[in-house]
């Protein structure tokens, strides 16, 4: 690994959710999302993250890892936490990848969701419902993957790095899904807010 400083950007969602947005790629091939310590297995990234007590949820999706804390209590502490963990991978000098592949789910067992057929599904809506919604603020949202039912999403546009995108994630995004596809249990925002090409604050100024 170069001596190159890694950088990492804590950007809470709310109490339980925090995006990290890493100077360094950690995971190329889309999106991978860890939700125990069997899971993780493998994956060294993914690993040191479990080893924080509390950390319930880990996705990792190119230089951006979200992380979901069972306790509300603030971020700071387990902020750090996972910034070390992450950093202290990267620094370890281990060779890639730091999150292993996805394996390939196997067929039969319990009622597994078709993320095939509910990416087509969410698909359509965000075509037919959720962009002419955010276009009217010159904004649009690409739709990333569906993995275990829960959609990835990236902001663009005028929804990055605007301050209400959480707003619109929340409220407008989820309510429709939640209406119309009920099977989906979540939303992963993947955007890098930071690096917004027109952020909302910058525009606002008169």
């Amino acid at each position: 690994m170069s001596s190159v400083e890694i950088r990492i950007t804590a950007e809470p969602i709310d109490d339980h959710r925090c995006k990290f947005v890493v100077s360094e790629p950690l995971h190329a091939g889309g999106v991978r999302r860890f939700v125990s310590m069997d899971d993780a297995k493998g994956s060294p990234l993914a690993e040191a993250v479990f080893a924080i007590p509390g950390v319930s949820e880990l996705i990792v999706s190119g230089n951006i890892v979200t992380v979901v804390k069972q306790n509300a209590g603030p971020w700071q502490a387990v902020g750090k936490a996972v910034g070390g963990a992450i950093r202290s991978v990267l620094a370890s000098g281990a060779p890639p990848p730091v999150v292993a592949p996805a394996p390939k789910p196997t067929t039969g067992g319990g009622p597994a969701v078709d993320d095939d057929a509910l990416y087509e599904r969410v698909a359509q809506l965000f075509e037919e419902q959720v962009n002419p919604m955010v276009a009217r603020h010159g904004g649009r949202v690409e739709l990333i993957d569906v993995q275990d039912a829960v959609v990835m999403l990236r902001m663009g546009g005028g929804c990055q790095g605007c301050g209400m995108a959480d707003v619109t994630l929340r409220q407008g995004i989820e309510g429709m899904l939640a209406q119309s596809i009920p099977e989906v249990r979540g939303i992963v925002d993947i955007t890098d807010h930071t690096s917004g090409a027109n952020p909302y604050f910058q525009a606002a100024k008169k």
